[in-house]
């Protein structure tokens, strides 16, 4: 976690400068959600303080723009006003961005409560699917998503004049502030991007000063678990869950199984890694059968975690979707590894536009 502290300084410097400009608007917020095109090259607007993988020019701040993406470089002429991102991680953090009218549609999920953590704003705008025709009706100037947009309807989109913008949404700490900084470039909304990744990037520290002080041979092994059909699914190395378990000062139990990403496990498997926590990212209502189920199997009956009935449900939107979203995650678990230590960490949501 210490490797991560240098690179970022100077994001907090730019959000105190930010904040002193904005002194006189600070009662009502920094960000007016305008949408007019600035052309301006003030420090103030630029990011080329910060070096954001992805921005071919960091001294433009005007448009066209160009950035290089996972499906190449790409032109944007202009702020883009009707944006369509089609992932829920995506979603997350476009409407952390910018103005809730420039998204005009979003996918099924990022309407339901126990996955998304925008449901709560999007309960009227137009659900889309990822068919070309359905996306080509709506006439979106841009489409940003994930890296798993299907090629050739990226192709036939292009072909129609439709820019298409695959962004890969990190887990770790550094990458979700690279990607909030990029989306931020890409929307024309530069000062918001700004301010929600010093946001973040504090939160992060926070929790960072709290766990640093507990010694590796102390920190609990924590296994984070879902269960359908039948199987269990384990989140292992690279899985989103055990980036969250090690922000929180835990030890992923799976990734030192040598496990990656979230692979099915069995029971044997579970004894094998013998938690001292266990984690159920799902509903309450599923998650709770689970949690019966572990605890009334006797062959599991000596695992730390289920013989001390250290069993937790916790909110899959905080702990499985993409985004910045999982310091929150990350903040209510430190509140259960150590809830002394945690005591004055106080998990809220982030701001808005």
């Amino acid at each position: 976690m210490n490797s991560r502290k240098p690179k970022y300084r100077p994001l907090v410097l730019m959000l105190i400068i930010a904040l002193i400009t904005c002194y006189g608007t600070l009662l009502i917020g920094c960000y007016a959600g305008d949408s007019t095109v600035v052309n301006s090259n003030s420090a103030e607007s630029s990011i080329k303080d910060v070096n954001v993988i992805g921005i071919v020019d960091p001294n433009n701040n005007g448009w066209p723009r160009t950035v290089n993406v996972h499906n190449g470089q790409i032109l944007i002429d202009e702020k883009p006003q009707r944006i369509i991102t089609a992932s829920i991680g995506h979603d997350e953090v476009t409407y952390s961005l910018v103005p809730f009218e420039r998204i005009i549609a979003v996918g099924a999920v990022s309407k339901d409560p126990i996955y998304s953590n925008v449901s709560d704003i999007v309960r009227d705008v137009t659900i889309i699917s990822r068919e070309p025709e359905v996306l080509i009706a709506a006439n979106p100037d841009i489409i940003v998503t994930s890296i798993y947009f299907d090629a050739k309807q990226i192709e036939v989109l292009g072909e129609l004049g439709i820019s298409v913008l695959q962004t890969e949404l990190m887990s770790d700490p550094e990458g979700q502030v690279q990607n909030i900084l990029l989306m931020g470039y890409i929307y024309g909304e530069e000062e918001r991007a700004k301010k929600l990744a010093g946001e973040v990037d504090s939160r992060y520290d926070q929790l960072e000063k709290v766990v640093s002080g507990v010694p590796n041979g102390k920190r609990p092994l924590v296994l984070a678990i879902a269960s359908f059909s039948n199987q269990f699914y384990g989140a292992g190395q690279g899985s989103t869950e055990g980036g969250i378990i090690e922000v929180a000062g835990g030890v992923n139990t799976a990734a030192l199984a040598g496990l990656n990403g979230n692979p099915v496990i069995s029971l044997e498997s579970i004894i094998s890694m013998m938690p001292d926590v266990i984690l159920i990212t799902q509903p309450v209502e599923s998650g709770s059968i689970v949690r019966d189920e572990l605890l009334s199997n006797a062959a599991l009956s000596k695992v730390p975690a289920i013989e001390n009935g250290n069993i937790h449900i916790v909110e899959p939107k905080h702990f499985t979707t993409l985004s910045f979203w999982n310091v929150l995650g990350a903040e209510r678990l430190c509140k259960i590894l150590w809830p002394k230590e945690c005591d004055g960490i106080t998990t809220r949501p982030f701001s808005r536009p």
